[in-house]
């Protein structure tokens, strides 16, 4: 995996029409700091069944980008989630919305990004809408499209930029 910063991508591709940065909401989780890959997108509000069929799918360097509805009275997704997501190859998670377990999620070899954390579980109900186009933090993010997330911010590009 190459190395960047997104600052550094800012500075390279600010002229690009399709590069687009998130707003500052994200607070980070998980060892990984610095992390990239193809965007999967899921679409699911307080209902944590979705997110866990899409971690038990086995990818290479994806990231999973979740629109909980910036929902902020359940977590969305926990350490177990997180241990399944590593195991089968995802190397990041963007949720908008909340994470539960924080503790058990920092030492792990993944990059999370959530709103903030909260201790109650979501309900599992496969309610939901995989591989569509989402909107929120200021970013239209699309399946296929390549995720930035460094502790400078989160860039979203049609095209890959390292």
């Amino acid at each position: 995996m190459s190395s960047f910063s997104t600052a550094q991508l800012c500075d390279r591709h600010a002229s690009l029409e399709h590069l687009q940065i998130a707003e500052p909401i994200f607070k980070a989780y998980g060892a990984t700091r610095s992390f990239f890959g193809q965007i999967s997108t899921l679409k699911t509000f307080e209902d944590s069944d979705l997110i866990e069929q899409a971690v038990n799918e086995f990818v290479t360097h994806k990231i999973l980008v979740i629109d909980g509805g910036g929902f902020l009275h359940s977590a969305l997704f926990d350490a177990k989630l997180a241990e399944q997501a590593i195991h089968h190859g995802w190397v990041g998670v963007l949720i908008y919305g909340c994470i539960r377990d924080a503790a058990l999620i920092n030492p792990l070899p993944i990059g999370v990004r959530a709103l903030q954390t909260h201790p109650l579980k979501s309900t599992k109900k496969s309610h939901g809408e995989r591989d569509t186009a989402l909107y929120f933090g200021g970013v239209h993010f699309k399946s296929e499209d390549y995720l930035y997330v460094d502790e400078d911010g989160i860039i979203a590009a049609k095209t890959l930029l390292t």
